[in-house]
């Protein structure tokens, strides 16, 4: 396994057409709900990629800080600017880094898709619970880790280990998780882990897949395909 940021830097150009610009798949939207009014609040944008969730909380005025740890994806989203009324500053850097934006202090974190892809999950929650300021809120967004996949898209997990092992893995496919691989967790692991430092769940959701996605999966038959939640630091 390659680094991370080597990773991401080697597909920037895919991850950059491929994710866009829009908010409005399902997962994204959602997340954007749950973290509700941003307007005039300080927020970080953990795993920003090339800036797409950072752009969408500063056209709600937000002042975003973006952080990422792939130089690549970080020239991109400096390109595309800042649409405003918010703020952004992008940022190179560690989630897990314990010395990462020292200083700084939050009302808001969150993170679309991000924490699979983060190999030390332990170490990126303590810094969100070390960034946020009491009774700040981290919402996130994950592919559901009970997603069993279909035939052009993978499961959340190794389908020959299954669910119960958890582990960094590269999918046999075309597409992200066949591009840098994903970290496979358990469901129950990530929210004890958020409970142990201190950020107690507030609101969970998991938004039913668009029309698009059910008809690709094995006789049409929904499953559980993203998981959102919101917490809040006591």
């Amino acid at each position: 396994m390659t680094d991370l940021d080597a990773r991401y830097d080697r597909i920037a150009d895919f991850y950059d057409t491929s994710v866009g610009d829009e908010v409005t798949d399902e997962a994204t939207a959602a997340l954007l709900e749950l973290a509700g009014d941003v307007h005039g609040r300080r927020v970080l944008d953990l795993a920003c990629g090339q800036g797409r969730v950072s752009r969408e909380l500063s056209r709600r005025g937000a002042d975003v800080v973006g952080l990422d740890l792939s130089s690549g994806l970080l020239d991109k989203a400096r390109r595309a600017g800042s649409p405003g009324p918010g703020t952004i500053e992008f940022r190179l850097g560690r989630a897990e880094d314990p010395q990462v934006l020292a200083g700084s202090e939050f009302d808001a974190v969150v993170c679309n898709y991000g924490l699979s892809d983060i190999d030390d999950l332990a170490g990126t929650v303590r810094t969100v619970a070390r960034l946020l300021r009491p009774g700040g809120q981290f919402t996130f967004s994950i592919l559901h880790p009970c997603f069993p996949g279909y035939a052009d898209a993978p499961s959340a997990w190794p389908p020959e280990l299954g669910y119960y092992r958890e582990e960094w893995w590269l999918a046999r496919t075309d597409g992200f998780r066949g591009s840098v691989g994903a970290n496979h967790r358990m469901l129950s692991t990530y929210l004890n882990l958020l409970i142990d430092h201190g950020l107690g769940l507030d609101r969970l959701a998991e938004p039913e897949p668009g029309e698009a996605w059910q008809q690709r999966l094995p006789g049409g038959t929904p499953v559980p395909v993203y998981f959102v939640a919101r917490c809040r630091k006591g």
